[in-house]
């Protein structure tokens, strides 16, 4: 698999990753590694977060529609 972002921009990279929310194939360069909250609880709420956090593979894009994952 090719890096997406770099394909867009005419060049070739092998993709190492893969977007967790769009499923885009990423590059070193082009892939984010954020921490995110783990929560737990069913319906109806509430809902605690635990105490540890998952790592997440975002694109660029994904990333900063995320925001800063608050």
């Amino acid at each position: 698999m090719k890096c997406y972002v770099c394909a867009k921009e005419g060049k070739e990279s092998t993709a190492v990753a893969v977007c967790v929310a769009c499923g885009m194939g990423t590059c070193m360069k082009h892939t984010i590694r954020k921490e995110i909250d783990v929560w737990e609880g069913s319906y109806p709420l509430p809902s605690h977060k635990l105490p540890g956090k998952m790592p997440r593979m975002l694109c660029p894009d994904c990333n900063a529609a995320y925001g800063d994952g608050t």
